[in-house]
C-alpha cells in the first residue's frame, strides 16, 4: 500500500489535469458554505481543506489566524486550485486582506482569494429596512471589528447601525451535535436575548460563522416575530456565480468535472462523521499536512 506521501504525490499529479475551486475553512463550518456552492455551480470540480487539527480559529490571535490560513491557501494553490474561498469568518476577517495585497502579487498575480464577509454585507442592503442589523459571530470575528468596517466602507458611515455579539457556545455545540436540548435552547436563547436587548430595532440578523446554519431553527425560535435571519451559503454562493460571469478570465481555467473531494488535517475517520451531518451525505475524506 502507498504511504502517505506516495498517495499525495499520486493526488498532486492527477490535480495537475484539473483546476478545482478552494474552499477552505478552519473545521467543518466551510461545509455549509460548499453546500450551497455546488447546488447553485454544480458544473464545477470543488476541493475542500479543512484545517481540523488546528481548530478552532476563533480564539486565536491576527498573527496565528493569518500564518495558517497563508499555509492554507497556498496548499491549495500547489494542488491546483487558481481561485480560493475562504469560508471561514474568522479566516476572512483576520486573514482575507493581508493575503490578497501583500501575498497574491508574490506568488501568482493571476490567482485569487475571497471571502465571506463582503457578500454577506452587500446583502444586508436587500433584507434590513431599519437599518438595523445584528451580526452574531465567533470572539475573533467580533474582536475584528470586520463587519463594522466592511459596512461602512461599502455604505458609508451611519447608515447602518450595527450591533455584534459573540455566542462562543455554538460552535462547541455544533461540533458535539447538540443541535437541540434545554442546553442548547439556553444558549441560543441566552445570546439573541442580549443581541436584542443592546438593540430592539434589529430587522436583521447575519449568522456571522459558517457553523450557525445547524442552529437556524432554535434561532427562529428566539428571535422577534418579522427579523429576517440570513445565511451566507446562498449569498456566497450567488456571489460566486457572479463573480465568474464578471471575470471569464478566472471561469475559462475551471475545471468541469462535477467532482468534490474533500481533504483534513485531522483522521478522516474523525473528519467524515461530521463533515457527513454538514453536507447531508456520505462523503471520503483524505488526510493532508499543510
Amino acid at each position: 500500500m502507498p504511504g502517505e506521501k506516495e498517495k499525495l504525490l499520486m493526488y498532486s499529479v492527477n490535480m495537475e489535469k484539473k483546476s478545482p475551486i478552494g474552499v477552505f475553512d478552519s473545521g467543518y463550518g466551510g461545509l455549509t458554505i460548499l453546500k450551497e456552492i455546488v447546488q447553485v455551480l454544480p458544473e464545477y470540480d470543488y476541493l475542500y481543506l479543512g484545517d481540523n487539527a488546528r481548530t478552532p480559529y476563533g480564539s486565536r490571535s491576527f498573527d496565528v489566524v493569518y500564518h495558517y490560513t497563508n499555509e492554507a491557501v497556498r496548499k491549495l494553490f500547489s494542488l491546483g486550485c487558481p481561485l480560493v474561498i475562504l469560508a471561514c469568518n474568522t479566516a476572512s476577517a483576520k486573514a482575507l486582506r493581508t493575503i490578497q495585497q501583500t501575498d497574491l502579487p508574490l506568488i501568482d498575480v493571476k490567482k485569487r482569494v475571497l471571502g465571506v464577509i463582503r457578500p454577506s454585507v452587500e446583502a444586508l442592503a436587500l433584507y434590513s429596512r431599519t437599518r438595523h442589523v445584528g451580526i452574531l459571530a465567533t470572539r475573533g470575528t467580533v474582536a475584528s471589528e470586520s463587519y463594522p468596517l466592511e459596512i461602512e466602507k461599502l455604505y458609508g458611515p451611519g447608515v447602518f447601525y450595527v450591533t455584534q455579539k459573540a455566542c462562543p457556545m455554538w460552535v462547541p455545540l455544533v461540533e458535539n451535535n447538540e443541535l437541540s436540548g434545554i442546553g442548547t435552547e439556553y444558549f441560543v436563547k441566552k445570546y439573541i436575548e442580549e443581541l436584542f436587548d443592546c438593540d430592539p430595532l434589529i430587522d436583521t440578523v447575519v449568522l456571522g460563522c459558517t457553523h450557525y446554519p445547524l442552529l437556524r431553527e432554535l434561532i427562529l425560535r428566539y428571535v422577534p416575530q418579522g427579523v429576517k435571519v440570513i445565511g451566507q451559503g446562498h449569498i456566497v454562493a450567488d456571489s460566486l456565480k457572479d463573480y465568474l460571469k464578471r471575470h471569464g478570465e478566472m471561469e475559462s481555467v475551471l475545471s468541469k468535472q462535477r467532482t468534490v473531494r474533500y481533504l483534513t488535517t485531522e483522521q478522516p475517520d474523525l473528519f467524515v462523521p461530521m463533515a457527513g451531518m454538514f453536507m447531508g451525505e456520505k462523503i471520503e475524506a483524505e488526510h493532508i499536512s499543510i
